[in-house]
């Protein structure tokens, strides 16, 4: 399949509904409005195709950018193919969702993502902490060193409240995915996400978001969820 036909399935998937929320949430033109689920069929005909992938992301149009995450082949991008990647990634529906779950499948996600951290812009920042959260919840513990993600709690208990909107959102889920997916930190995300407290979130034309990291691990400690890990990190 080349692009102009991948393109047409796209656009005879969109629905106006879903065009609309996407434009809400931060999107804007091209797009059509396609339903992550009713791209698993064209996925699946395509497989991995690192060169469509990078035709499709080049469009602009948010659908095809998504669909590129999908059939991308992470580990044939190099560091230089994600900056590229994020300089397109326009709101955090790319950043977190399509740029971050594709860096998650690679061997330099961890270096790659630290320097996003320490960025100081809102959607790489977004992006490297959202990064870590695919990471920490489909890798083994023993991946990471203890003693960086304990670092990277202090960083989220020092500077949330204080952050980017968008980051504020990641660091906050970083937290919950510290005590949820990563037992060594259990206790530690539990201390710290009371010490957060409740993060607002605001947003453009919306009313600002209320976020409580501490009452969101105790839920999924309640439906028994600790130590959970994916089996996949996209879709």
């Amino acid at each position: 399949m080349n692009l102009e036909l991948v393109m047409q399935e796209l656009e005879a998937l969109g629905k106006e509904r879903l065009k609309k929320m996407y434009l809400s949430n931060g999107a804007h033109e091209p797009l059509f409005g396609v339903a992550t689920g009713a791209m698993k069929p064209i996925a699946k005909k395509i497989k991995i195709n690192q060169p469509l992938a990078e035709q499709l992301y080049a469009t602009g149009n948010y659908d095809a950018m998504y669909f590129a995450g999908i059939i991308a082949d992470p580990k044939a991008m190099t560091e230089a193919d994600f900056e590229r990647w994020m300089d397109g990634a326009y709101f955090y529906m790319l950043s977190d969702f399509v740029v971050a779950v594709t860096l998650a499948e690679t061997d330099i996600a961890q270096e790659v993502a630290d320097k996003w951290i320490a960025s100081g812009e809102e959607l790489r920042m977004s992006a490297g902490w959202s990064c870590y959260c695919w990471l920490l919840g489909s890798r083994p513990d023993a991946q990471f060193a203890e003693s960086k993600i304990a670092n990277m709690m202090e960083i989220v208990e020092k500077t949330i409240h204080d952050s980017p909107e968008r980051t504020k959102s990641s660091m906050n889920n970083f937290m919950y995915t510290v005590g949820v997916s990563y037992l060594p930190l259990h206790d530690k995300a539990v201390e710290t996400a009371k010490a957060v407290g409740p993060v607002e979130v605001k947003r453009d034309k919306k009313k600002s978001s209320i976020l409580l990291a501490s009452e969101s691990i105790q839920k999924a400690v309640e439906k028994g969820q600790l130590g959970f890990k994916r089996k996949y990190v996209r879709c």
